[in-house]
């Protein structure tokens, strides 16, 4: 919903701020830092170059394993859907015959046609008729 397009749309500090995070990783230097003292921080922070081996180390590991967890978490979801979809699918299938038997024994086919027709067990076919 952001649709400012430029640096030099960004009228208040807010907007300053929603464009940075929209737009990081296009910049070579921080905007604003000349006007908000606070975006000068914010580069400094963000950059990878003033830590040291073993924090850097230490970063690369942090984002495997933010990766692996969103990896996983995606995964998870996804297989989640699946099995919910074959649920909802084969409980579905199910209402839909027990409707089908009900109406094929409403036109007077036998048990044992309107089990062969739905595919629904005898005996569920009797508890209907009752």
């Amino acid at each position: 919903m952001f649709d400012k397009h430029t640096e030099a749309e960004c009228m208040d500090i807010f907007d300053c701020w929603i464009y940075i995070v929209k737009n990081m990783n296009m910049f070579e230097q921080m905007p604003f830092s000349e006007k908000y003292p606070v975006f000068r921080k914010l580069a400094e922070i963000g950059d990878l170059r003033m830590l040291s081996r073993e924090e850097l180390e230490l970063y690369d590991e942090d984002i495997k394993n933010m990766r692996d967890i969103y990896a996983t978490r995606k995964f998870d979801e996804k297989k989640g859907m699946e099995i919910g979809m074959a649920k909802g699918m084969a409980k579905g299938m199910e209402k839909e015959k027990l409707a089908t038997a009900r109406r094929l024994l409403s036109m007077g086919l036998s048990d044992e046609q309107v089990s062969t027709a739905t595919e629904l067990p005898l005996e569920e076919i009797q508890k209907l008729k009752e």
